[in-house]
């Protein structure tokens, strides 16, 4: 049986902090395929700075030539909010025998039971957290550690005010943000 992560999020922008906390999913629980899908609009945060195409592009960049990791715009060409419980039976319709889970960020984990149909969602897919800051919080399924202290907040306030953003970001990332001129106004 395949296993397949779903790895949701805005990607406001994508950085490597995703991108290392994805790899370290895919070796420890042996999946074969990452699956990164960009919101349209997350019913719990404010809309995306960058456009859907342009987050989709960053995405696309930041991830070619990455085994195992692809993109899919679903919730894209899905008009908003993106509700989870869509992305997961569209993916559970071509992957029916697979194994699928749900990579979340460990902020998002106290308002799980919040999310939209949460109750069918918990039994088509296996939760893991991923926990940038290292907080040893007990979680109820499995989580992936690493300390990574990168956020996306943090990168947009770098380029509005002119700083530099090299290292945080993969250099094909950084070069679609500054040739879109994204993230140019402050983020506060």
């Amino acid at each position: 049986m395949r296993k397949i992560g779903i790895y949701g999020g805005t990607f406001d922008p994508i950085h490597h902090g995703h991108l290392i906390l994805g790899r370290q999913a895919c070796e420890e629980l042996g999946l074969d395929q990452l699956i990164f899908v960009p919101a349209a609009l997350s019913p719990f945060k404010k809309a995306a700075r960058a456009s859907g195409a342009a987050r989709l592009s960053m995405l696309q960049a930041a991830i070619q030539g990455q085994d195992g990791f692809t993109v899919d715009d679903c919730e894209l060409k899905r008009p908003p909010p993106s509700y989870s419980i869509d992305t997961v039976l569209q993916i559970r319709e071509r992957e029916q025998k697979s194994e699928l889970f749900w990579l979340i960020g460990a902020d998002n984990v106290t308002g799980l039971d919040k999310w939209h149909r949460f109750e069918e969602l918990k039994k088509l897919v296996q939760f893991v957290v991923l926990d940038r800051a290292c907080s040893g919080e007990k979680q109820l399924c499995p989580v992936i550690q690493r300390n990574i202290d990168i956020s996306a907040t943090e990168i947009r306030n770098r380029v509005a005010s002119g700083r530099s953003i090299r290292y945080l970001v993969p250099r094909a990332v950084e070069e679609i943000i500054r040739c879109e001129n994204l993230y140019r106004e402050s983020a506060i």
